[in-house]
């Protein structure tokens, strides 16, 4: 059985340069996993689905998509916070005892700390990756 390795990363790098680098640095870190990246279609329709369905949208990633991965490798912000929800997501997989690494914009890897953390408001995340009119803000 392949090994799944969760990237959780802010949605303001998104169909970035930098995504697709670090995807890259991912895959040649862990060579033999299967990188699961949020940002793809069938991960929009689930977030919808609880969205609409439950009101609880993050719901879709902690109950669907994190519990099938063996491990996740993290992005925070530049200046090293974490946005709320790549958090949660981090919690959740570490909390079922999976090994989680954090990854640094220029794609240095090493093992996150989840007691060090300095982690937003879901206020705040929003406030870094969005500009008032919804668009994405630079990372």
């Amino acid at each position: 059985m392949q090994k799944v390795l969760y990237f959780g990363h802010p949605i303001n790098v998104y169909d970035t340069d930098l995504e697709r680098s670090l995807l890259h640095r991912i895959g040649l870190g862990f060579p033999g996993w299967y990188v699961e990246n949020p940002n793809q279609k069938k991960h929009d329709e689930g977030y919808a689905r609880y969205k609409r369905e439950t009101g609880r949208p993050m719901d879709y990633y902690t109950i669907e998509v994190l519990p099938k991965c063996h491990g996740g490798v993290f992005l925070p912000f530049r200046d090293g916070t974490w946005g709320a929800g790549v958090f949660k997501e981090m919690e959740a997989i570490a909390g079922r005892g999976c090994p989680i690494w954090q990854i640094s914009w220029d794609g240095h890897i090493l093992a996150a700390r989840l007691d060090t953390a300095y982690v937003l408001s879901v206020e705040q995340t929003r406030a870094r990756i969005r500009d008032a009119a919804g668009n994405p803000l630079p990372y």
